[in-house]
């Protein structure tokens, strides 16, 4: 692909070379590779005439901008991305900052936000979030135009009217410094930011695609307007097919791997745990499964070693941020080590490790945070130069996650800054604790955090989840982790949970753990 050729054309080529394959799966419907080629082109030809033809003066120079509130994991979300992309638009994800769940909504109030600071032109919908864009557009005073991928109502532009053939390929060229995607995340403050992606990293991407030796049948569990969504990109581009899920279920996800013979999917460290565990998994038909990319939060070394044993060499541990994508890897061969287990691979691009005190470069073994330089840095957070320039300084992302790197190179990460716990006169690093609780073979999820008191005195708790039928009890567990690592380790208080509660990213929900019990540890 040529440094200007648009992503989205290498993804159309791979279509047409065989129009009649199925290209996306979802609730029963097949669609074709013909068919979603058509509708891309029919839709993006509309679009670009659109822009065209409204040119507004004052944003020159500007993309336009589409956002699209769809169900997310839908035909319609993958073909109105390729669409506006194919049109030179930029486009914004509204349905919600989940990274996990593809079913969860964003409020109407961050919505709106979204909207105004984004200055979409158009809002692109299906029909079960029509009224909802409606409601949206009737409190904005300059409301962006409803479009959709058939005929929604008067008020709504058809966009499966457009003229495919009349589409002119070399009408838009991609800048690759120009923002294709905007997708909002919570983050850890709550409040949703733009990460701003550009088509380079779109077409980067893409190059995974042309490695494979075979057409990838990919499920898709996580949302597809996350950052994982490139792995649909990489799919199709395969001359694979993509089979959408609205959501994780052990069970379905099963069923589904031997239904589609499904070769590749993503999942998060706790969903990798459900699979192991479900009592289908060992009468599955797994051959088809090459590659299991899981990602989000670091993995319990103990639990890999388990899911090693379950799947063999397809595990692939990605650690990233939405903020720089692909960070570091653990390969499938690593898997089989078990202290590289207790790591997040060799990184995948340019990292420092600095102490947070004095911002100096430390040596191995030593831990800081993890700063990165990376041409898959995002260009920045929409509209926030401010926040941007926090994170980004002289060209490294601080992650705010504290690692170390072994003399071998291989990355440790152990929590983040905000998280590190001063008591017993040490300091405590949740994940160390986390780990030696998950080496217990009873305990199957584990989240340690700090619950400070009335006297601000810093208290180790955690929280876990056994395997049904465990007998394992406070003390038991208490004794375990003393035996790990010390007396000084251990936790205060140890709680039992059916499931832990997670964050939109994934993770187990600290912070919640946490209110139930400061100021009263």
């Amino acid at each position: 692909m040529s440094s200007n050729e648009n992503y989205v054309r290498r993804v159309l080529e791979a279509l047409a070379s065989d129009p009649d394959r199925i290209a996306l799966w979802a609730d029963g419907e097949e669609i074709t590779a013909g068919q979603v080629s058509r509708a891309v082109l029919t839709a993006a030809e509309l679009l670009l005439r659109h822009f065209t033809e409204h040119r507004d003066p004052s944003a020159e120079g500007k993309a336009p901008v589409v956002a699209v509130l769809t169900v997310t994991n839908s035909p319609a979300t993958i073909i109105l991305r390729y669409a506006a992309n194919l049109a030179g638009a930029t486009l914004v994800h509204l349905h919600s900052t989940n990274a996990v769940d593809p079913t969860d909504q964003l409020a109407a109030a961050a919505r709106l936000d979204i909207l105004s600071k984004t200055g979409a032109t158009f809002l692109a919908v299906d029909k079960e979030n029509l009224d909802a864009a409606r409601e949206l557009c009737d409190r904005l005073p300059e409301p962006p135009r409803l479009a959709a991928l058939g005929a929604l109502g008067p008020d709504v532009l058809d966009l499966s009217s457009g003229d495919p053939d009349a589409f002119g390929h070399d009408a838009v060229e991609a800048d690759p410094e120009q923002p294709a995607v905007v997708i909002y995340t919570s983050g850890t403050s709550g409040r949703p930011k733009g990460v701003t992606q550009p088509y380079r990293l779109r077409r980067a991407n893409l190059q995974v695609a042309l490695q494979s030796p075979e057409p990838i049948v990919y499920l898709s569990t996580l949302p597809v307007s996350n950052s994982s969504g490139s792995a649909v990109d990489v799919a199709l581009a395969s001359g694979g097919t993509v089979v959408l899920h609205d959501g994780f279920e052990a069970g379905e996800v099963l069923r589904a791997v031997e239904q589609h013979r499904v070769s590749t999917l993503t999942i998060t460290p706790p969903q990798l745990y459900m699979l192991i565990d479900h009592p289908d998994t060992a009468t599955t038909d797994r051959s088809s499964i090459r590659l299991i990319t899981y990602l989000g939060s670091p993995a319990a070394p103990a639990r890999l070693a388990e899911a090693v044993e379950v799947f063999g060499p397809v595990l692939l541990q990605l650690y990233g941020t939405t903020e720089v994508n692909g960070i570091s890897m653990l390969m499938p061969q690593d898997h089989f080590d078990p202290e590289l287990r207790r790591t997040v691979g060799r990184p995948t691009t340019e990292i420092r490790i600095r102490d947070v005190d004095d911002d100096r470069d430390l040596p191995p073994g030593e831990i800081g945070e993890v700063c990165v330089q990376s041409p898959s840095t995002m260009l920045g957070y929409w509209g926030e130069p401010e926040l941007t320039a926090a994170i980004i300084r002289d060209g490294w992302v601080h992650t705010g996650d504290l690692g170390s790197l072994d003399e071998n190179g291989f990355l440790r990460l152990h929590g983040r800054m905000g998280e590190v716990m001063k008591t017993n006169g040490i300091k405590v690093h949740p994940t160390d604790v986390e780990n030696a609780l998950l080496t217990h073979p009873e305990v199957t999820q584990a989240a340690v955090y700090c619950v400070v008191d009335e006297d601000r005195v810093e208290h180790i708790h955690a929280a876990v989840v056994v395997r049904p039928g465990g007998t394992a009890d406070s003390g038991t567990l208490i004794g375990h982790v003393a035996a790990e690592l010390s007396p000084k380790h251990v936790p205060a208080v140890v709680t039992f949970h059916d499931a832990l509660p997670l964050t939109r990213a994934g993770k187990p929900d600290k912070p919640a753990l946490a209110a139930r019990h400061n100021g009263a540890a």
